[in-house]
């Protein structure tokens, strides 16, 4: 018989501990051994989570508890879970988590300490969706050429219905934490923290890239609004957030941001609150992998299945994928500045002649050259000009909205959304 210990018994853990329950049978049958929940540990004790196991709100009694084999933690946050980790894991225990954050900040160090011990966290990129399976195993023959997905599944669910509803921003913002599927305060994931981190894992896996958050391009969707959907509709695109990652030569491009995709692709045809991930392969081409990226059930579904590998086989795949360091040149993080992409633009500026000459003229003083232009009317004296540019570099768009925003005639800083 395995026994689990759950830290962490929130909407997942429950549904974890049901799902070990309610699922024994094919469970037993597929792990070839009994797994069964022997305690969790909660903040508030007060609160019935209608189990029939061992609660306390001290993780003490899972660490310490020589019976536990695995550890699952879902806890949030990231400092207090690495302890919590480390000490399992120190112990001797098995340990799974749907933590992200802590991953996007600890996976290497967390590899160290592994070492032979299990250490699985198929819940903690996309949910529901088997990604780290298939990224780790299924596809390790290959190497991977990029990786473009719709990792957050509330600001996907958002700009679904401000495009196919017309819903303004801060009305479906505020339906969405009504909705329960943005937090009081949505900056993690509105921000595109929430698919940086996911997007920092499944880079470790593909490329061996030990980068934190803030090492990388991490935009959110708070700056789209009604015209820029308008203009993507008009010249067939939808606009998504997706996490990019992208093999340059030696060097990996790493983004996180709004993007306007064409419409006959099949990322831009996601919608709702699913999560999508386009993988391509030297080999074996794009594969793609779509299915809900959070709710209670479907995370701890994942969390489940690894509980079940552990039973099976205890470690058998390298932790990040890789046994040892590739032969040959070493892949780098590209550095922000280089990354080149064809952009959006959205300029506020007064309407009156000599403004448009102004603004091509500093648009090549940059060296960017303009693919469309549309000029919508805005309030009072004032037009908005809708631009898309050719493939520019990162470095001279930012250097030319810097400019343009100085500029007497620009009523507020552009608005920019990058083109893939």
């Amino acid at each position: 018989m395995i026994k689990v210990g759950i830290i962490g018994v929130g909407t997942v853990g429950t549904s974890v501990a049901e799902i070990l329950r309610d699922n024994a049978d094919v469970i037993t049958a597929r792990a070839g051994v009994d797994i069964v929940v022997k305690s969790g540990v909660v903040k508030n004790l007060n609160k019935d989570r209608g189990l029939d196991i061992s609660i306390s709100d001290n993780v003490d009694d899972i660490l310490n508890d020589p019976e536990i084999d695995i550890v699952v933690e879902l806890m949030g946050g990231i400092e207090e879970p690495f302890e919590v980790v480390k000490r399992a894991l120190n112990s001797g225990k098995a340990v799974v988590t749907a933590n992200k954050a802590l991953l996007a900040y600890h996976r290497y160090e967390l590899q160290d300490i592994a070492k032979d011990i299990a250490f699985e966290y198929e819940a903690a990129v996309a949910g529901g969706i088997p990604i780290i399976t298939a990224l780790r195993d299924g596809l390790s023959a290959n190497h991977i050429e990029s990786m473009m997905g719709i990792m957050n599944g509330t600001c996907n669910y958002m700009m679904t219905e401000m495009t196919n509803n017309g819903v303004s921003y801060d009305a479906i913002l505020k339906e969405s934490q009504d909705l329960g599927y943005a937090e009081a305060d949505p900056s993690f994931d509105v921000g595109g923290f929430d698919a940086a981190h996911k997007l920092l894992i499944l880079a470790s896996i593909a490329y061996g890239i030990d980068a934190k958050p803030e090492d990388i391009l991490i935009e959110g969707i708070d700056n789209v609004r009604s015209e820029d959907i308008a203009f993507a509709k008009e010249f067939g695109y939808a606009i998504k957030l997706l996490g990019i990652a992208k093999k340059d030569g030696n060097e990996v491009e790493l983004r996180v941001h709004a993007c306007l995709i064409k419409q006959e692709e099949m990322i831009a045809k996601i919608d709702g609150v699913m999560n999508a991930i386009s993988v391509v392969g030297d080999k074996v081409g794009e594969t793609l992998y779509y299915g809900p990226g959070a709710g209670g059930d479907a995370t701890a579904s994942a969390v489940v299945a690894n509980i079940i590998d552990i039973a099976r086989s205890g470690k058998s795949t390298p932790m990040l994928g890789f046994n040892r360091p590739m032969e040959g040149s070493k892949l780098t993080l590209k550095p922000t500045e280089n990354i080149e992409s064809k952009y959006y633009l959205r300029v506020n500026v007064s309407d009156k002649a000599g403004v448009l000459a102004k603004l091509t003229k500093i648009y090549e003083s940059h060296n960017i050259s303009i693919e469309t232009m549309l000029q919508r009317p805005s309030e009072n004296t004032s037009a908005n000009l809708l631009i898309s540019t050719h493939t520019a570099k990162e470095s001279n768009v930012q250097a030319m909205i810097n400019e343009l925003e100085a500029e007497s005639f620009v009523n507020a800083r552009p608005v920019m959304i990058r083109i893939v």
